[in-house]
This record gives structure tokens, C-alpha cells and sequence, in this order.
């Protein structure tokens, strides 16, 4: 049994030196290693999102990866490194994606709404209220997957929006003492009641009519209190 295991660990140990070495030529190392992460990325996040965090075994994310065992500990030492690397990944890819505010029309409420709709719409998509619900279940034992979910999501989006608030005060396009406070308040507004009753299942599926009922409500409020006056 011990002679099954040792061969075993060196099959994987071998498997994992040969998806390390060098691959394509004038390729550095650091793109072969990115390349390999967000390969491993990808695999997690699919066994995660059918098995939950607990129920994901790293064996699987390494078959799902297209790697040995092996390499998946080379990048990733646990299983909880491993989420709490792939909700940074995904909270930065989708900030990316959303968070992109155009200063120069001047026209706030109408870049609201366009932000509004597209962050309210990939809220309420399924694979993001799957990946949430995971993250609210394990929280309460890896408070470090909760916070580094918070700070790469809601903290940072936060963030971004209050810079761009700001920068439109002191252009006069808005009345903001507390662009931080301010942008909360949209947040808030944004979410409203609709993707708190899709998160907890009292609605199987969001419309793009309430979504944009929703943000229109938290815009024309937001306006209220913050337009130029």
C-alpha cells in the first residue's frame, strides 16, 4: 500500500514538473504561469458552482483543470486559497467590466443609469446569485473568503463610484459632501428589493423590465438628493 502511494505521488510529482516546464517558445515564465492560473481559475469556478465550496474536492478542480494534483498545489496551497483567488479574479473582472464612468458628457443621471442596468443585470445572473450564495455559506467558517469577496466586490465598486460622484461635485454636475456616503446610497437604492427576492429564491428569474424599473427608481431618488442645484 505504501509502494502504490509512493508511486503515486511520484506519477504526480513528474505530471506536475512537465506541466511546469517550458512550453511554447519566447514565452516567459510569468505568462506560462498566468496562463496556467487562469486555466485552474476556470476549472474551479465550474466544480464550485455545481458542488458548492464544500462539497468541491481539489481532485476534482485539478481534473476539471486539466491538471495533476500536483501542479494545483504548486499554485494553490488549499482549497480556500483557491476561492478566495478566484473571488478576487471574478469581483476584478467584473469591476473591469462595469465600472467605466465617462466624465466627459456630464450628463451623471445618464451614466447612473447605464451602470445601474449593468450591474443590477449581472447581479441577478445566475451563475453570479450561485456564486454569492456560496460565498454567504461559507463565510461564517472562512471569514477570509467573506472579506476578500467584500473588498474585491462591493468595497471596491463602491470606491470606484464614489471617485467618479466626486470628480462630477466639483464639476458642478452634482451636490455631494460625502461622495463615499453617497455612492453607498445608490448601492443601496440600486439593489433595492428585486435582487434581494431573486437571491433567496422568491423569484426564479429577473426581467430586463424590472431591472430597469428598479434602477429608474434608484436614479430618480439618487437625483433627488444629489442633482445640481
Amino acid at each position: 500500500m505504501q509502494h502504490v502511494d509512493t508511486m503515486t505521488t511520484l506519477t504526480e510529482d513528474s505530471e506536475a514538473a512537465m506541466e511546469a516546464a517550458p512550453g511554447t517558445p519566447g514565452q516567459s515564465d510569468e505568462t506560462r504561469d498566468t496562463a496556467k492560473i487562469r486555466q485552474i481559475l476556470d476549472g474551479a469556478r465550474r466544480v464550485f458552482l455545481v458542488d458548492g465550496f464544500d462539497g468541491a474536492s481539489m481532485n476534482e478542480i485539478a481534473r476539471e483543470s486539466g491538471v495533476s494534483k500536483g501542479t494545483l498545489y504548486v499554485y494553490f496551497e488549499s482549497k480556500e486559497a483557491l476561492f478566495v483567488a478566484l473571488v478576487r479574479a471574478d469581483r476584478k473582472h467584473q469591476a473591469e467590466q462595469i465600472c467605466v464612468y465617462d466624465d466627459s458628457t456630464g450628463e451623471p443621471e445618464a451614466v447612473l443609469r447605464r451602470f445601474g442596468k449593468s450591474l443590477l443585470t449581472a447581479m441577478t445572473a445566475p451563475d453570479s446569485l450561485a456564486h454569492i450564495r456560496t460565498v454567504i455559506a461559507v463565510a461564517g467558517k472562512n471569514p477570509a473568503i467573506g472579506k476578500a469577496f467584500y473588498e474585491a466586490g462591493p468595497a471596491h465598486g463602491t470606491e470606484r463610484l464614489a471617485h467618479y460622484l466626486k470628480r462630477q461635485s466639483d464639476a458642478g454636475h452634482l451636490n455631494i459632501d460625502d461622495a463615499l456616503k453617497a455612492s453607498v446610497g445608490f448601492m443601496q437604492l440600486l439593489q433595492g428589493d428585486l435582487f434581494k427576492r431573486q437571491l433567496f429564491g422568491v423569484l426564479d428569474r429577473v426581467t430586463d423590465e424590472a431591472v430597469a424599473a428598479c434602477v429608474d427608481d434608484a436614479v430618480t431618488m439618487f437625483m433627488r438628493a444629489y442633482g445640481a442645484r
